[in-house]
């Protein structure tokens, strides 16, 4: 599922315009996001939590020349699966909220 289908079936459900339903999922959206920047952990019950792993710098190597590589230190966006969704997902039954 896309953004846009996501907005759509969001407007359909909720019986709201599409521009309302748009401004719904943006505002989700940057709220986890601003989040994140912050290193807040962000939990969905259900769902799953949305959280910053840091990554040390390390040296690698250029696979074509063999050079060293200095890469940097890095934050990245972890998401881990809720115990609801992963059961759902793994008997392929229907979700349990509607």
């Amino acid at each position: 599922m896309h953004k846009s289908q996501l907005v759509s079936a969001l407007a359909e459900e909720l019986r709201v315009s599409h521009q309302e339903s748009e401004k719904i999922v943006r505002s989700f959206f940057s709220s986890i996001e601003r989040g994140l920047v912050q290193g807040e952990r962000t939990e969905i019950r259900g769902l799953g939590s949305f959280s910053v792993k840091e990554y040390p710098g390390y040296t690698g190597r250029n696979p074509k020349t063999g050079a060293a590589i200095d890469v940097p230190p890095k934050r990245l966006p972890f998401f881990r699966v809720g115990r609801e969704l992963k059961a759902v997902v793994a008997t392929d039954r229907k979700p349990i909220r509607k």
